[in-house]
């Protein structure tokens, strides 16, 4: 067995901490100056880890593999399985005609401009984020609005702000699932203080994106929808993130600021008219669908929403857990020993891989779509087609998971991340406020609230134990600052460029406008973590 040493070079825990770093540093300066792809910046970010662990820690070479392939397995499994059937999922819509409907039944609602950003930029987006993410809420909403006559730039730059309060639980969930994977903490404790955080900033988003559009003035005209989207949007995220779980929390969430706005239609329309600069005055031919042809276009997520619920339950949990199979890692399982200030006395580090390939949730989410795709009578033909498609597709996407896992499960087992963390203790009181930072930094750089979570997730614990501080608020602290950083990542950018068919040159631009909105919220939230540490 071989223990961990926390201050390797020249008894100094800041030398040590910013040798541990120097992979970090390697994989951000690839992937923020360099611009290199995600997957080549993950994969130079590993190397260097390799080095790093073998020379400053001294880690033997066969715990440093074992390390990196119990990683990468995790990244496959959940959560390369849970993106894959949600990817999947979009795609049958998408394929079978379906999703046009759905677009026609949420963009031919209204005609204002503020109230079709409310519904399209922040619900509807918000409702793609949680079911699909990566980048997909974005490019659908920013080129259904420039379609509607928004001009390219504001079209995609309101869709950058909107998609804030969702990023935390995008993807069914995903970046949630992946801090719990990778900090050990109960996934329900940490849904919980990620929707605590996210959840009074969500509430201001909707009038935040129309102060942006037109001012105060423009605000004012529209103030009740901006109110009636902004509660029930945060109502409900903080209501399934806190008794439910990650897994649900957007897509209900965006369900009930969609029906509360149209709800709020029936009775109200704005009295005052706003004209958007840059409006090109287009629309996008809206049709108007039967309701069984609309209800049977958003199947495919009622299923989703029924089956996750399922899945999600105490009892379905029970039922599918009985089929789980644990492994106990080859070659690293109590192989690692962790001492002080981690632990109280020397104390075997456990690797054990849960295997619940039947409740995991990217299951429930393929059960899902199998049965969507039998309702919208996709050809079993195509339906194969397009597995190998979305996997073909996903290929790159898979690697980077893999590796960043690998990476951050690597830096967890060699103790970097512990040296880190023992650094960043030295901000004391004021470590919330830093916490959420650096998950916005980690978004900020890698484009993903899951990487930011698998890089930095074990950090925010073990510096949160070291001042005292709840570990799972800390670590939620990371995921919820992060979603700030979306806004202003290198492949947001580009998806929204290139989704409203601006110039990639604009890219830039872009990035000015929303890197002021992108520092003031995540503040904002630094703030509020600060709060919750050492007042509430």
């Amino acid at each position: 067995m071989w223990e961990q040493n926390y201050i390797p070079v020249g008894d100094s825990i800041f030398i040590s901490a910013f040798l541990a770093a120097v992979p970090i540093f390697v994989l951000l300066t690839m992937i923020g100056i360099l611009r290199k792809p995600a997957w080549v910046a993950a994969l130079s970010g590993l190397g260097t880890a390799i080095v790093i662990s073998l020379i400053v820690f001294g880690m033997p070479l066969k715990l440093v593999v074992s390390s990196i392939s119990f990683g990468a397995a995790q990244g496959l499994f959940p959560i390369g399985w849970i993106v894959y059937w949600a990817i999947v999922m979009y795609r049958i819509t998408l394929d079978t005609g379906n999703f046009e409907i759905i677009k026609d039944s949420i963009g031919g609602l209204t005609a204002d401009r503020r109230l079709q950003a409310m519904l399209i930029a922040f619900a509807f987006g918000a409702f793609i984020e949680g079911a699909s993410g990566f980048g997909t809420p974005v490019a659908v909403a920013a080129a259904m609005l420039a379609g509607l006559g928004f001009s390219p730039f504001f079209a995609a730059g309101i869709c950058l702000l909107a998609n804030t309060a969702p990023v935390a639980f995008g993807s069914i969930g995903t970046p949630v699932i992946t801090l719990a994977a990778i900090t050990g903490l109960n996934e329900l404790e940490l849904s919980a203080w990620v929707g605590r955080l996210c959840a009074p900033i969500s509430i201001f988003i909707p009038a935040y994106l129309i102060l942006v559009m037109g001012g105060r003035a423009a605000l004012k005209g529209v103030l009740p929808a901006a109110i009636v989207c902004g509660v029930s949007f945060a109502g409900v995220q903080f209501i399934v993130s806190n008794y439910i779980g990650p897994q649900l929390t957007d897509i209900l969430a965006a369900i009930a600021a969609i029906l509360s706005l149209i709800a709020l239609f029936k009775v109200w329309q704005p009295s005052d008219t706003f004209v958007m600069e840059g409006d090109t005055g287009g629309s996008l031919t809206m049709q108007t669908h039967p309701f069984k042809e609309t209800m049977l276009a958003w199947s495919p997520y009622i299923l989703l929403v029924i089956f996750v619920l399922i899945w999600g339950s105490p009892w379905g949990k029970e039922i599918l857990d009985t089929v789980n199979i644990r492994i106990t890692w080859p070659g690293l399982h109590n192989e690692v020993i962790q001492s002080a200030p981690v632990v109280n006395v020397p104390t075997p580090y456990s690797a054990v891989f849960n295997l619940n390939w039947l409740s995991a949730a990217g299951t429930a989410c393929g059960l899902a779509g199998f049965v969507a795709a039998l309702i919208l009578r996709m050809p079993m033909g195509q339906y194969i087609v397009l597995l190998g498609s979305v996997l073909k597709q996903m290929a790159f996407s898979l690697l980077t998971i893999a590796s960043v896992l690998g990476l951050a499960l690597l830096m967890n087992y060699s103790g970097s991340i512990v040296t880190m963390g023992m650094a960043f203790a030295s901000t004391g009181a004021l470590f919330p406020f830093f916490s959420a930072l650096l998950g916005w930094l980690g978004v900020f750089l890698t484009g993903s609230d899951t990487s930011a979570n698998a890089l930095f997730g074990n950090l925010q614990v073990v510096t949160a134990t070291q001042l005292g501080l709840d570990p799972a608020m800390m670590a939620g602290a990371n995921s919820a600052g992060g979603v700030m950083g979306k806004m202003i990542s290198l492949q947001s950018l580009a998806v929204a460029v290139a989704a409203t068919g601006m110039a990639r040159s604009q890219e830039s631009e872009l990035m000015r406008f929303t890197f002021k909105h992108s520092i003031f919220l995540a503040s904002v939230l630094g703030a509020l973590s600060l709060l919750y540490a050492n007042i509430f």
